[in-house]
């Protein structure tokens, strides 16, 4: 597999951004000459050299008939950033994949940089490294804990949840500004610990799930069109990683459309392994085909399919201004 020449990224809203860092060059025709490489007792050079126009029919071939195995060739590597520890710990459930995540254990993350601006607001001067020594870290980790703490308990409302924000993805629901402060007061726990000679590894217990991290995934085809689209793209999934798997579906189609235009939640899939030409979630939810499966695996009616996909489609949770 080689490098794509440029990254293709995307928001997912709430701070959160999806990059697309790599992909296996030509993924299409690879898959659509693997599907027929199985039926076919032609040259290899004649599988991979098939027409332009049959390399649509074979996707969606194999697609209706539930022939994955040829879509494991395609791979795709992207990044979450920005994302949360909440997020992250259901995307790692997707077992066929690769993945490495940011340590915090050998890095404060996003953390350093929240106390460093509680500091500037409180008009404090602290370290902008925690210096070489040990008795140099303590010292930074102290100031940075009182300044934090400072920030917990003074900051107006939107202040604080300004502050916040870079480190911990604040939901738009009631109780925000309380959130912000348990996340801020959190973070100054942490440094106050590590003032007191505890490793990072241990002082990171008392940090919320909220805050924001940023993880490298690897998946092939398959695994995204029928585990990680299917369960991620529904109404039903948790709103954060919805929203980084709708995000991610954009950028696959713009590199691999005739593989991923079909992709979509449960719902999608079980319709497409019906029907003999398969149909995007577009066309559903744009009510140009009528849903022939009587009931969704999440147990929604027929006609209450169109509407579900067009709010899965949607962010549940507004931006943050």
């Amino acid at each position: 597999m080689q490098t794509a020449l440029h990254t293709l990224e995307a928001s997912a809203g709430h701070g959160i951004r999806v990059v697309l860092v790599s992909y296996t060059p030509g993924g299409e025709r690879l898959v659509a000459a693997s599907a027929r490489l199985s039926l076919s007792r032609k040259p290899l050079e004649s599988l991979l050299g098939l027409p332009e126009g049959e390399v649509e029919e074979w996707i969606r071939e194999t697609l209706v008939r539930g022939h994955f195995s040829p879509w494991e060739h395609s791979v795709y590597t992207w990044v979450a950033e920005g994302c949360t520890r909440v997020c992250t710990h259901q995307l790692v459930r997707h077992r066929i994949a690769s993945y490495t995540q940011q340590s915090m254990r050998y890095t404060e993350g996003v953390l350093r940089g929240l106390a460093l601006s509680a500091a500037e607001m409180a008009g404090m001067e602290c370290p902008v490294k925690p210096g070489r020594t040990q008795e140099e870290a303590r010292r930074a980790y102290q100031c940075y804990s009182e300044a934090l703490r400072w920030a917990a308990e003074s900051l107006g409302a939107e202040e604080i949840v300004g502050l916040a924000w870079p480190a911990f993805l604040v939901p738009s629901r009631p109780g925000r500004e309380e959130a912000a402060r348990e996340a801020v007061q959190a973070a100054s726990r942490y440094y106050q610990l590590l003032s007191r000679g505890w490793h990072r590894e241990d002082a990171r217990y008392v940090l919320p799930h909220m805050v924001r991290t940023r993880i490298i995934v690897t998946m092939n085809a398959r695994e995204l069109v029928q585990s990680f689209f299917p369960l991620r793209l529904c109404t039903r999934a948790q709103w954060e990683i919805r929203a980084v798997a709708w995000a991610l579906r954009g950028l696959l189609l713009r590199v691999h459309p005739r593989l991923f235009r079909y992709a979509g939640p449960r719902c999608v899939l079980l319709e497409n392994s019906q029907r003999r030409e398969p149909v995007t979630p577009e066309d559903i939810a744009g009510g140009r085909v009528e849903p022939g499966i009587g009931m969704c695996p999440e147990r929604v009616p027929r006609r209450g399919i169109p509407a579900c996909l067009l709010s899965a489609m949607r962010s549940t949770l507004p931006r943050r201004a």
